[in-house]
Formats: C-alpha cells, sequence, structure tokens
C-alpha cells in the first residue's frame, strides 16, 4: 500500500470517482507536545476571539490510492483545539480533512474574500464554498452545507468530487469537488467572508489565497466542460 505523508505531501491527486473514507476508533490525541500547553495556547486564542469553538474534525493519518481514479482517507476524529494552536507555532502533526470546491454558473467561478476574523488567509480571496468535514459525515454532504452556510446558495446538480489536494500553508488535506450554481444566483454575505465575486477565470480579484492558486488548474479544467460534461 502506497501511503503519503499529509505533513510534507503537496500533491494534487485527480479523482473519478468519490474518495472511501475509513475512519479509525477511538480520538487522536498528540503524543509528543505537551497538553499543558496545547490548553494554555488554546485559552489565549478563544480569549483573542471568540468565534473559536472546540468541537470535532476528522485528523488525516494517510491517503493511498485504490485504483480507477479513486483514493482511500485514513481518518481518525480529533478535537479542533490541536489544530488550531499549530498556527502559533506548536505542531501537534493534526492535518485535518476538508472541502473545497469550484462553484461554477459555466463562465465564471464563485470568489470570496475571507474577512480578517477567520484563522486562515483572513483578507484573501479564495473559492467558495469551503470547510471541513466533521465525523460522521462525507465530504459531499460538507460541501453541499457550506454552500448553503457559507453564501446561501444551492447547486443546480450533485457536487462531484473531482481532486484530493494537499494545502501546506493550512496543512489540511481538502477533497476538491464541482458545483454548478444558477446563472444570476445571487450569494448571501455571512461572517466568513466580506464580499463575494462572480467573475471569470481571467479576471480573479487579488490578493488570492496559496490554496486557491493550487485549485487553478482545476478551476480552468472544470469551466472548460460542457454543462453535462464530467
Amino acid at each position: 500500500m502506497a501511503w503519503h505523508n499529509p505533513a510534507v505531501d503537496a500533491r494534487v491527486i485527480p479523482l473519478r470517482r468519490p474518495p472511501v473514507i475509513v475512519s479509525l476508533e477511538g480520538r487522536f490525541v498528540p503524543a509528543a507536545v505537551p497538553l499543558a500547553e496545547v490548553d494554555a495556547r488554546w485559552s489565549a486564542l478563544c480569549a483573542a476571539n471568540p468565534r473559536y469553538f472546540d468541537g470535532s474534525l476528522l485528523q488525516v493519518l494517510g491517503t493511498s490510492r485504490n485504483g480507477h481514479g479513486g483514493v482511500q482517507i485514513h481518518v481518525q476524529p480529533c478535537s479542533y483545539r490541536f489544530y488550531a494552536v499549530q498556527r502559533e507555532g506548536l505542531d501537534c502533526g493534526v492535518r485535518p480533512l476538508g472541502v473545497k470546491a469550484v462553484a461554477t454558473d459555466g463562465s465564471r467561478v464563485l470568489m470570496g474574500r475571507r474577512s480578517r476574523t477567520v484563522a486562515f488567509y483572513p483578507g484573501a480571496w479564495e473559492f467558495v464554498p469551503g470547510g471541513s468535514v466533521e465525523p460522521g459525515a462525507t465530504p459531499s454532504d460538507e460541501i453541499l452545507r457550506e454552500l448553503r452556510e457559507e453564501a446561501g446558495l444551492v447547486p443546480t446538480e450533485p457536487p462531484v468530487a473531482v481532486a484530493l489536494l494537499s494545502d501546506p500553508h493550512a496543512r489540511t488535506w481538502e477533497v476538491v469537488h464541482r458545483l454548478r450554481i444558477a446563472p444570476g444566483a445571487t450569494p448571501e454575505l455571512g461572517w466568513e467572508y466580506d464580499e463575494f465575486r462572480m467573475v471569470p477565470l481571467d479576471g480573479l480579484p487579488e490578493p488570492l489565497a496559496p490554496v486557491a492558486r493550487q485549485m487553478l488548474p482545476i478551476a480552468a479544467r472544470l469551466c472548460a466542460l460542457p454543462e453535462s460534461g464530467e
């Protein structure tokens, strides 16, 4: 079995079918960091930003190709605090499973400028929607929920998983989807974004988040597909 190290592997793996999520029992707790230091840094983060919430995420332990354009993602539930404190330099070894999408009406894509209160990429533009996969949910479930919660939109057809990529800046693995949205659909702003724009790929706003730059080749391919194509 070919395993890829989520801490260092920044590749993009094309998908022809949805990924298979293999969940291990128990909860992931980092063994190489003092838990008292984690708690102290978490308390400081919560004091600075009350929006922090210690929920559950899926920690990616590794990935393996399973042939025919598929991949297995091996995960274990983990507390969000172990991920959040890593932005302060304490590496707990946590690499969450997330979802992202290229939401397109055929000729344009939905972009959002991250608000100043978010943990990663504040003030940068990225493809909308995106988020974390919670235990018990599938990546397709989550990307639909994120589109509804972040932009108030519903796609015109089911999401299609097209790639798995690792984001070395946010230290996440992301299942990237194609989403079709109706021409003329108007996204609704929430707290995560300051502004939305529907723009052609040759007119993307700046500055782009690093993960958005990673997704540009994926977006270019998806926008070149016919409306009913794969």
